[in-house]
């Protein structure tokens, strides 16, 4: 998009109203007036999960757990790691709802928040297979992908390439918008033509993220439940089936938060498609895409039933918390 384009773009943005606005396709803007209800929820979960992940990046990094003892723990390491991020962007994206610092939204914290939210989807993808792998091999040696080493690599791995992702994506950004002193709803409407593919390839290969992990947890799921139904056929009393039974528990408890989470998120995104071509939808389409979101961010709140379950050392911890508290 040439100069002359972002100035019109400004001029106009400048004009507008914050119920009244002319979008730059034409259309009149959505009705924000219901903003401040994000807010006050934003705010709530920020707070909420700010709490209970300090408590746990406290734990998992503290020095008598510093050193990782399974590769379990560097993926739950990782994942509190990726919460307590996504926690600290929640005051950034509490200012897409103020028009007068909504570019710093634009600029770091739409990209920060997303970054965050897909670390989280792959480390609970990686929890759930090495969970899994766990239920496969038994008190057999562990699959190379169970080592410690492994663990390590594919964490970094990922963090550098969704970093990679990300700073690219900031870079292009601050060249499309750096004449700009006002933005509409939707931080991707500025999008010059180099940064509107980045963003496709950006979305399409998240988008693919997601749908791996989702089928590989309900792969695992799946065949988790099966091996329990085995087992209990065979021996339902018996010491192994009844460890079965538990991994079958956690995996539900992990499948139930990546999906109350995730997935509705993703699935507008593929509806939002269609709606946000339509003047009359870009309401709805607004209003959806938020709670969505929104409903993503909660998953800062309830990964701690993740790492309790999954972590004995951490259930150990809250224990002596308690017994001391009652002592």
């Amino acid at each position: 998009m040439s100069d002359q384009g972002f100035v019109e773009m400004t001029s106009s943005v400048n004009q507008s109203t914050a119920t009244n606005q002319t979008a730059v396709d034409g259309c009149v803007d959505v009705d924000t007036s219901a903003d401040p209800f994000f807010i006050v929820v934003y705010s709530l979960v920020f707070l909420a999960g700010f709490s209970l992940n300090a408590f746990i990046m406290k734990f998992y990094f503290c020095r008598a757990h510093r050193q990782a003892s399974s590769s379990m723990t560097v993926y739950l390491k990782n994942l509190a790691a990726a919460d307590f991020l996504l926690c600290l962007c929640l005051p950034i994206r509490i200012t897409k709802y103020v028009s007068t610092t909504r570019l710093v939204f634009c600029h770091f914290g739409f990209s920060a928040f997303f970054l965050n939210m897909y670390a989280s989807i792959l480390f609970m993808g990686y929890i759930a297979a090495n969970r899994y792998l766990k239920i496969v091999h038994g008190s057999a040696a562990p699959h190379i992908l169970q080592t410690v080493r492994a663990a390590r690599i594919i964490s970094t791995v990922s963090w550098v390439f969704l970093l990679a992702l990300m700073s690219t994506y900031i870079i292009m950004l601050f060249h499309s918008l750096k004449h700009l002193t006002s933005v509409p709803t939707r931080c991707e409407t500025l999008h010059s033509d180099q940064l509107a593919v980045l963003y496709t390839i950006i979305q399409t290969f998240s988008t693919i993220s997601f749908l791996f992990v989702l089928v590989s947890l309900i792969f695992f799921y799946y065949n988790t439940s099966r091996r329990v139904s085995e087992a209990r056929q065979r021996q339902p009393t018996s010491s192994s089936s009844k460890k079965l039974a538990k991994s079958h528990r956690n995996m539900l408890v992990l499948v139930c938060v990546f999906c109350v989470c995730f997935v509705p998120f993703h699935m507008f995104r593929l509806i939002d498609i269609f709606l946000r071509k339509n003047c009359s939808m870009r309401t709805v389409s607004y209003y959806l895409m938020e709670v969505t979101v929104m409903v993503s961010a909660l998953n800062v709140c309830l990964d701690p039933l993740i790492y309790f379950i999954f972590c004995k050392a951490f259930r150990a911890q809250l224990s002596r918390r308690g017994e001391a508290r009652n002592g």
